[in-house]
This record gives C-alpha cells, sequence and structure tokens, in this order.
C-alpha cells in the first residue's frame, strides 16, 4: 500500500465521520477534541452508524477496527507540521475558544493545507473567490481575528452535506448519520496539496467495510463554487427553523410553505451564480426538498440558539451581506437574520 498520510481534525463530531472515512481507507488521523471525548474516542473508538442503500437499519463502524489508525486529544502539544492536512471540523465560534485559538495560530504559521468542513467558510476561502469584499464580511463572524495568519492559497473549503447527529442517550464518542451524502471539497490553489485531497478521495472510494460500499464519500472539484451550493440549502431550511419564539424541524421549515422555500433557494443560487458559479455546480432545488423530507428535528444552529447560545455559524448573516455587495436582497433573508438576531441578542442577556 502507498505511504499512509496524516490528517489533524480539528473537531470530533463531524469530524469524527471524516475521520472514520479516511481510517478506513487506510490513513492516520488525530482528532482535537475536549478530554471526555477524547478519552472515550482513545478507549473505545469513534463510533458512527450510518444508513446503506438496501440494507436494513444502521451499519455501525468502529474505528478500532479499521486499516487506519484514529488517535484523539487536547489542543495541547499538537504540532502541525506534523501533519500533511489539517480539517476544521468545529463551529466558527470555537475558534476564538482558549488553546483552540492557539492550535489554529500554529496551522497557520506552519502553512499546512487546510480543507474546512464548517458551514461557515472561513474568512482566507474568501479571499480566493473574487467579487467577495472580504474586509466588508468581517462582522459576519464571531472573532475574525482569528483568521488573519492564514494563506488563503492554503484554505479550501469541503461542503459538509451529510447530516449526522450525536444520539442524546448516547456516548459522547457515538455519531448517527441521518442522510448520507458526500462531502464535496474545492480543489486549493496548488497541484501539490490538491494531489492529498484526489489520493483521499480515490483512497475512500475504493474502501469497503466488511465487504460492503459505504456511503459519504470525498468528491474534489475543480471549481471554488461547489461548496456553496450548501448556502441555499442553509438558508432555505437550516435558519428558516428559527422561529420568533421557538424552533422547528429542517422538513417544516421546507415543507411548510414550499413556494417560499423555492423561492429563498434560487435566490441564493443567482446570488451563487452572480458570484461566478456555474448553475451546474448547484443542487436543484426538488432534489433538496426530496433530501430535506428526513430531516425530522431542528438545525444545529437553531437548537443552538433553543438551548442559549451566546454565539452560532451565521451563515445567513454572511449571504445576505454578500448579497448586499451584489445589489440584491429579499424580504425573507433579512426576516431570517433579525429572528436569529432576536435570539441571541435574548441570549446574551441571560448570559451576562
Amino acid at each position: 500500500m502507498a505511504m499512509q498520510h496524516k490528517i489533524l481534525i480539528m473537531g470530533a463530531s463531524y469530524g469524527s465521520l471524516l475521520g472514520t472515512k479516511l481510517a478506513l481507507a487506510g490513513h492516520a488521523v488525530h482528532l482535537v477534541c475536549l478530554p471526555a471525548e477524547a478519552d472515550l474516542i482513545n478507549k473505545e473508538g469513534a463510533v458512527v452508524r450510518m444508513p446503506v442503500k438496501g440494507r436494513d437499519g444502521l451499519v455501525e463502524i468502529n474505528s478500532k477496527k479499521l486499516p487506519g489508525k484514529m488517535t484523539a486529544g487536547g489542543t495541547a502539544g499538537v504540532k502541525p507540521s506534523d501533519y500533511d492536512l489539517v480539517a476544521l471540523a468545529m463551529q466558527e465560534p470555537q475558534y476564538r475558544s482558549p488553546g483552540v485559538r492557539e492550535l489554529l495560530d500554529a496551522v497557520a504559521r506552519a502553512r499546512v493545507p487546510c480543507m474546512s468542513i464548517m458551514n461557515m467558510p472561513p474568512l482566507p476561502y474568501l479571499a480566493r473567490i473574487p467579487g467577495v469584499d472580504v474586509k466588508a464580511i468581517r462582522s459576519c463572524y464571531t472573532d475574525p481575528t482569528v483568521w488573519d495568519g492564514f494563506d488563503p492559497k492554503l484554505m479550501t473549503l469541503c461542503s459538509p452535506d451529510p447530516q449526522a447527529f450525536r444520539p442524546p442517550e448516547e456516548k459522547v464518542n457515538v455519531l448517527q448519520v441521518r442522510l448520507p451524502t458526500n462531502f464535496k471539497s474545492a480543489r486549493f490553489d496548488s497541484e501539490a496539496h490538491t494531489a492529498i485531497l484526489r489520493r483521499l478521495e480515490s483512497d475512500i472510494e475504493a474502501s469497503r467495510f466488511n465487504g460492503i460500499e459505504l456511503p459519504v464519500k470525498l468528491k474534489v472539484h475543480d471549481s471554488v463554487f461547489v461548496p456553496l451550493a450548501k448556502w441555499a440549502m442553509l438558508i432555505a431550511g437550516n435558519y428558516r427553523c428559527v422561529l420568533r419564539d421557538s424552533v422547528r424541524p429542517i422538513k417544516e421549515a421546507v415543507h411548510g410553505d414550499l413556494a417560499a422555500s423555492r423561492a429563498v433557494y434560487n435566490w441564493v443560487v443567482k446570488l451563487c451564480v452572480s458570484l461566478g458559479a456555474d448553475e451546474k455546480d448547484m443542487v436543484p432545488f426538488d432534489k433538496y426538498a426530496n433530501a430535506a423530507l428526513s430531516l425530522l428535528t431542528p438545525s444545529s444552529a437553531a437548537r443552538a440558539l433553543a438551548n442559549g447560545a451566546p454565539n452560532i455559524e451565521r451563515v445567513d448573516l454572511l449571504v445576505k451581506t454578500i448579497a448586499a455587495q451584489k445589489g440584491m436582497r429579499l424580504d425573507v433573508v433579512d426576516q431570517t437574520v433579525a429572528l436569529v438576531d432576536g435570539w441571541l441578542e435574548k441570549n446574551r442577556k441571560k448570559a451576562a
């Protein structure tokens, strides 16, 4: 077998899904996470359960039974230059946390290529997209300064399309995949760094678990716009889970008023096309709406607001702000942003 890659993943929720796929493909993965998560993963493995087409129930994959290796630990003592690739899998507000911020800065200084699987694209990635005024969108980030040390050429974005959650009754090393779609990554500026992604893509494609071909692949695209296809899904579904005094499931947000959802979705697609995306890079609304039928809980952003979070990823505000740069606005998007603003203001007052 060819030499394995060493991959550092910051974050163990979605990170454990990507990490499990990489370990199944024979690579070495180290997850940066909380002590309780790290202890369980090192002792019992990361456990990922996913539906597989044509099979009843869920297939359970334990990282300890895979050809590659998965380890976990905290931020201390991590040397980014030891790794071929860093995957950013935490929520955007977490990167300013003590320890995490310093590690992120060390990653930037080490000039290791980074692939973000955040919903909120890191600022250095948006600097790769012509027509986006990066200075004007800094206010959309919890702390934009954490990204200042990065070279945009070393940052790419991977759309985290798979939907997964941690079952509340299970230990924190268990992740359940609800919608087993693919991670879709844009290429790096450098061909050498893109070659790492293409190697991981082909190794994941070729991997089998007990003879089973598992879903959730890594797909690498030449277009920097492909990961932005997630924006339309987030604005039409995830953020419209937020109501004035409550939250609702993604299915209800999308299918409660399908015509309104279609209008929002297509407006975001139009925005992406105005930035330079090819409409073929975007996911058709009907395909998304069909997938949303299985999303029976509120989005992670909506759940975080309902649980009192003082900060969440603000893709809603980011899209509104970038649209304004293009002379575009939509009432439904303005209303969504206002609702999220209201929840955050209320949550911050409670926390103060």
